[in-house]
């Protein structure tokens, strides 16, 4: 245990900050460290670890018997889960006698891949695993869209179209008030 302005004497001769790392300890925990750059890291990491993108397993539950507005909700669903790049898996589970007719949840299953189409891949064909089917789906690799032809800046294509346009007549502003026409004269005399 080395006294606080015996410590700060050290972090000044070595240009380093003491910094209290721990402070609920007895005696608080301290150490040298240049903070600027403990800080810098600190924050790299943060970023490192927010942009990696986790893609999590989702799932989706159906029975045999489940009906077709209830699938369509559950698909639905599922479309979303793999538009945000999550992987899907879909269960069916069986009660009692249900599991003897394994054919028709092939039948539900194969009709969910077409439903979904390209944009899926099939990352694990429905198997059976005691009184559950279970298939996973993946979104399949998006097309990278082509970047566009002019990379100049949307202002400057507005003034090159206005420029390539035909001019516009100008209207000219009057020089002088415009005069009146003049009135025809009576030759009646005035009335008395």
């Amino acid at each position: 245990m080395i006294p606080t302005h015996e410590a700060l004497n050290l972090a000044r001769e070595a240009g380093l900050d003491l910094v209290e790392v721990s402070p609920t300890e007895n005696p608080p925990v301290c150490r040298i460290i240049d903070y600027g750059k403990h800080i810098y890291e600190k924050k790299k990491r943060l970023k490192v670890s927010a942009s990696s993108h986790v893609v999590s397993l989702k799932e989706i539950r159906i029975r045999p018997k489940t009906d077709k507005h209830d699938r369509e909700i559950k698909m639905n669903r599922a479309r979303n889960f793999l538009a945000e790049d999550h992987k899907v898996q879909f269960t069916m589970l069986f009660r009692g006698r249900e599991r003897f007719h394994r054919d028709r949840a092939h039948v539900i299953f194969k009709s969910i891949l077409a439903e979904l189409g390209e944009t899926v891949k099939v990352e694990r064909t429905p198997s059976m695993e005691g009184r559950r089917m279970t298939m996973v789906v993946a979104p399949a690799k998006r097309p990278v869209r082509s970047k566009p032809v002019s990379k100049a800046r949307p202002e400057v294509e507005q003034k090159k179209l206005k420029q390539a346009a035909p001019a516009e007549p100008t209207k000219v502003a009057p020089t002088s008030a415009p005069q009146e026409a003049p009135q025809p004269q009576s030759t009646e005399p005035p009335a008395t």
